[in-house]
């Protein structure tokens, strides 16, 4: 054995392979015209030494050698600058990571990873790495341009952006979402929130919002004193007794700068997700939270 592991032997073979195949398609191009130019001198000269057939031969090879020669140079010139291109779009791509908020060793960890899944994985394994990556990737073009949808009820994004919130959540709850707070995910929505209470100091209001005041019903009171007892401010609205009337719908702002909208189908059970970072959106959205909260009522406690 002359050192070597079992993977770089296996590494260099493919490589022998493609040598010898190369070296011997230019042996035999070369052969090829080289004959082809005897034979073609000789029947069109009346040389009896043989002099020029020979010297067309060897000419005509030498030739077409240098221009296999000149063939592979070009191709893999272009392969080197394309490579070159792609360490540069790569460079660029870390460097602007490093200058933004983003953490670039988890970016790192993200390529690395999906690399590992490629030369790793099997065909299942591969093919669900693609699809995260490209959900990941819908999902950062969205949080981009500003916004962007999800159909159903994104309880994930809703649970990793209460992990998130550092300073405010302001929430409305409209009778569409009154069963969600006894499922589970409302129940890990509730367990985040009062985290974000006791751990990071974040000031959470909801506002349970109803058309009359006769569904104020005592479930809905109790409601608000089970959120009250997690450190959630809570209140409840009635649209019939406000000044303005108008539809309100389940929203969440957090920080003031991200809005969470639940978008009601026909039925006004809930359709779709919607994040929204525009800031004249989340302004009015601020601007109508405040204004529901000033008329809302006090929960008293228990």
């Amino acid at each position: 054995m002359d050192g070597r592991t079992a993977g770089e032997v296996q590494g260099t073979a493919p490589f022998r392979g493609r040598h010898r195949s190369t070296a011997l398609r230019k042996a035999l191009v070369t052969a090829f015209v080289a004959t082809g130019a005897f034979f073609l001198t000789l029947a069109l000269t009346e040389d009896a030494t043989r002099t020029w057939p020979w010297t067309a031969s060897l000419v005509s090879g030498g030739v077409a050698l240098i221009v296999q020669y000149l063939r592979d140079f070009e191709q893999r010139f272009e392969t080197v600058d394309r490579r070159l291109a792609e360490i540069r779009a790569a460079a660029e791509l870390f460097s602007r990571v490093d200058g933004s908020v983003l953490r670039s060793e988890e970016v790192t960890r993200l390529f690395l990873g999906y690399t590992k899944v490629r030369e790793q994985g099997g065909d299942i394994v591969q093919a669900f790495a693609e699809r995260e990556l490209r959900r990941l990737a819908r999902t950062l073009e969205g949080l981009g341009g500003g916004s962007m949808d999800a159909s159903g009820e994104n309880h994930e994004w809703l649970i990793d952006l209460t992990d998130c919130v550092k300073m405010t959540l302001d929430a409305t709850s409209t009778s569409v979402d009154r069963e969600f707070w006894s499922s589970g995910p409302g129940q890990r929505y509730l367990a985040a929130q009062e985290k974000a209470v006791k751990r990071r100091g974040v000031a959470i209001r909801r506002l349970f919002v109803v058309r009359e005041p006769d569904e104020v019903t005592p479930e809905l009171t109790a409601l608000c004193e089970g959120h009250r007892r997690h450190g959630i401010e809570a209140r409840i609205a009635v649209r019939s007794l406000m000044e303005s009337h108008t539809r309100v719908d389940d929203f969440i702002v957090f920080d003031g700068e991200l809005c969470f909208e639940t978008m009601p189908d026909l039925q006004s059970a809930p359709d779709g997700t919607r994040l929204r970072a525009e800031p004249e959106h989340v302004d009015d959205r601020v601007s109508q939270f405040t204004e529901l909260w000033a008329a809302a009522e006090f929960v008293p406690e228990p």
